[in-house]
């Protein structure tokens, strides 16, 4: 969005709340980092830091750390644009002035003043300086130790462990227990622990990235035992470990890496660090991407063996031992393997791939149909995936009646979105039987659709313009979101008819809702009445509300900003 006019995309409650910080002088700390990268502070009841990217009088991107979610833009950035455009008092009038070819002055920027000490200084001096920081803010130090680690010849994984259960006591409160907010604390240092890591496998310093990885795996997994993540902070950074050693796993490392990965694999296993977590399963994952002997081979399914307590594991543990097969042992025993385990959704939907592959399509149709009918009364989601190959498997062939009758089957079902079924019926019927067509259609997603059948009939209505009767469809049940879900379509023709059943939808939505939150829902569709052309009919609702509930003095605040 162009800075000058930024606030034409902003909702008009966070823009007046971002306006109020920005004329409280609340932005501090507003620097141009790199050329047209900006951060600044912005002080509140915590202080948040914003991150701005700015390109010809463009705003590319805005980040904030607050934990607004209710929208794209928060009050935090709406502040600091006013701030930049503060700041830039020409911005406006370059805009509608014709461009000159004379090159503009530059700036200089964080990093060129950074840059240009780092020439000037002495190695003394920078050795002072960097001594005197590291050992002042324990996180910097952390992060200092980490990553200059390979230059220490005692580099290992208990090293690494030692700077994340530092980071962990940091955090801890009372009896060692790491609250919801010191988590997120957590997650940032591991984080950038784990920026090492990935800059250490980047260079090819492998055992480095495995020795970082492996230790905030473990003391992560350990302190989710002692430690409040209903935010997901500490398994997001135990996920990204976890899928930076599949990227070790993926690439050439030398055999020194790989035989010391395998290890830490079958050894993690053995001692069920991980145990009760779906990384314990992710451990013969991921050995069985390194495997290169028939000795590790066999050690693999020693473990493997053992494993599998329930369904979903003993699929996982199938699926492992199948990928083995096939790296050591060859095709023709993997293949046997296939058929012995086909249950597994998995080796079925691999044995269904091969097929398809190999243009074995009558297996492909019988591994298929088994399938259906194996998992009918139980998965139901799965009946519908093994329709969809069904479908495939006709397209290949193309085979007309097949895919007319699984692209129907799954368009009524409205789970899969794996196709456009309603436009592949559509190009395998005459137009002239189109119409008799579809009306039989909507009679059975009516009867027989699961979950949704009204928004399968709704999107047959939008696909044929049908807009008439999606209006009446509607009527029937004009909630906030269906009104709004298909307002684009309705707008046109019907605008007055939408504002009425905005406005009635929204007397009933603050009926039967009570909270600042619903309110401000409120005032957003009783904008979108204004914006639909009757703002007289938004003045009247807002009229009806405050004289029903003027005890409400949230609400009240909310029908303001309308």
């Amino acid at each position: 969005m162009p800075l000058i006019e930024f606030e034409r995309f902003i909702d008009e409650s966070v823009l007046k709340r971002g306006r109020t910080y920005f004329n409280k002088n609340l932005v501090t700390q507003c620097e141009e980092i790199t050329a047209g990268r900006y951060e600044a502070v912005v002080a509140g009841t915590e202080d948040y830091t914003v991150q701005l990217n700015l390109t010809d009088g463009i705003i590319s991107e805005c980040i904030c750390d607050c934990p607004y979610d209710l929208g794209p833009i928060c009050k935090h950035i709406v502040a600091v644009c006013f701030r930049l455009q503060q700041d830039s008092p020409n911005l406006k009038k370059a805009a509608t002035r014709p461009i000159k070819s004379r090159k503009p002055a530059k700036r200089r920027t964080i990093a060129d003043q950074v840059n240009e000490l780092l020439e000037k200084i002495t190695h003394d001096e920078l050795k002072q300086f960097t001594s005197e920081i590291v050992l002042s803010d324990r996180s910097l130090r952390e992060i200092f130790l980490s990553s200059c680690a390979t230059h220490d010849s005692g580099e290992s994984k208990a090293f690494y462990a030692k700077r994340v259960k530092a980071i962990l006591r940091s955090a801890s409160e009372r009896h060692g227990y790491i609250g919801w907010h010191s988590s997120g604390r957590v997650a940032t240092d591991v984080f950038r622990l784990l920026g090492s890591a990935q800059k250490h496998i980047d260079e090819e310093n492998f055992m480095s990235g495995v020795y970082i990885c492996t230790a905030v795996m473990e003391q992560m997994t350990a302190a989710l035992q002692y430690a409040d993540d209903s935010n997901g902070s500490i398994g997001d950074c135990i996920r990204f470990a976890f899928d930076m050693l599949f990227d070790i796993a993926s690439s050439t490392v030398p055999e020194a890496v790989r035989v010391h990965l395998i290890d830490y694999c079958f050894s993690a296993f053995d001692k069920k660090v991980y145990e009760g977590w779906d990384w314990h399963i992710d451990m013969p994952q991921l050995a069985s991407m390194l495997l290169e002997t028939e000795g590790e081979f066999q050690h693999l399914l020693d473990r493997t063996n053992k494993a599998g307590r329930s369904e979903f594991e003993v699929e996982e543990v199938e699926t492992v031992t199948y990928q083995a097969l096939s790296k050591i042992r060859g095709e023709k025993e993997a293949a046997l393997y296939l058929k012995q385990h086909i249950s597994n959704p998995s080796l079925r939907r691999k044995s269904i791939e091969i097929d398809l592959k190999k243009k074995r399509y009558d297996h492909a149709r019988s591994v298929a149909l088994d399938g259906v009918e194996y998992d009918q009364e139980k998965r139901r989601g799965l009946v519908q995936e093994w329709h969809d190959w069904l479908l495939k498997i006709a397209q290949a062939q193309n085979d007309r009646e097949g895919i007319m009758n699984y692209a129907r089957m799954l368009f009524i079902d409205g789970f899969r979105h794996e196709q456009d079924y309603y436009g592949l019926m559509k190009q395998h019927i005459s137009p002239d039987k189109w119409v008799n067509w579809v009306a039989e259609l909507i009679k059975d997603v009516a009867t027989k659709s699961w979950g949704y059948p009204t928004g399968r009939i709704a999107e047959i209505y939008v696909r044929e313009g049908w807009y008439d009767r999606l209006l009446e469809m509607v009527k029937k049940s004009p909630s906030l979101e269906s009104l709004e879900r298909y307002e684009k379509y309705l707008k046109k023709d019907y605008t007055d008819e939408l504002a009425i059943l905005y406005a009635d939808a929204v007397i009933r939505y603050v009926r039967e809702n009570i909270g600042r939150q619903h309110y401000k829902t409120a005032a957003k569709y009783l904008r979108r009445i204004k914006k639909l052309g009757s703002p007289e009919k938004a003045a009247k609702i807002v009229e009806i509300l405050r004289a029903e509930y003027p005890q409400r003095r949230a609400l009240q605040e909310e029908l303001d900003s309308v």
